[in-house]
């Protein structure tokens, strides 16, 4: 094998190691699997969406059946309007419900349906009604902060006559 064959090998390696970063950088960022099929777009409305994204997944039972297309936020009551668009191929009960999940302890915000048992199937346009808004960290961490001071001044208090 001559140098223009070693060059040749070489030149299609780097091409493969190329693809397969972009691949991956497409993974990283949900953008890989851009799904094709047809699909269906419902509201829904929470008080406080988090982190959540545009091309977040609309995960049910950790099946990817969607993905967040848009955000926005309604005029009039301030609540943040989430657009989701699901695959045709997965119908879901009227009384599903959202919530903003994450994926383990810091990861990304996803939505979660959860169906419910109504006989009549979400359409396009509907709105979910039952929703649940993120949990945000901070949050958490600033009520436990608050109830432990509240908890060690009424024992401060309770204590001395």
């Amino acid at each position: 094998m001559g140098r223009k064959g070693i060059e040749t090998l070489v030149g299609l390696f780097v091409l493969l190691g190329l693809a397969g970063v972009v691949f991956l950088a497409l993974q990283a960022a949900n953008l890989g699997s851009s799904g094709g099929g047809a699909t269906y777009s419902v509201q829904a409305r929470f008080d406080n969406i988090g982190g959540l994204k545009p091309r977040a997944p609309v995960r049910v039972a950790g099946v990817t059946v969607g993905r967040v297309k848009s955000i926005g936020v309604d005029a009039k009551t301030f609540q943040g309007v989430v657009t989701l668009d699901i695959e045709k191929a997965y119908a879901f009960p009227k009384d599903t419900a959202a919530k903003i999940l994450t994926s383990g302890l810091l990861g990304d915000q996803y939505i979660g349906l959860e169906p419910g048992g109504d006989d009549k199937n979400l359409a396009a346009g509907d709105t979910i009604a039952q929703t649940q808004s993120a949990v945000v960290l901070e949050n958490l961490i600033g009520q436990f902060l608050t109830s432990r001071a509240d908890s060690a001044g009424t024992a401060a208090s309770g204590a001395s006559p």
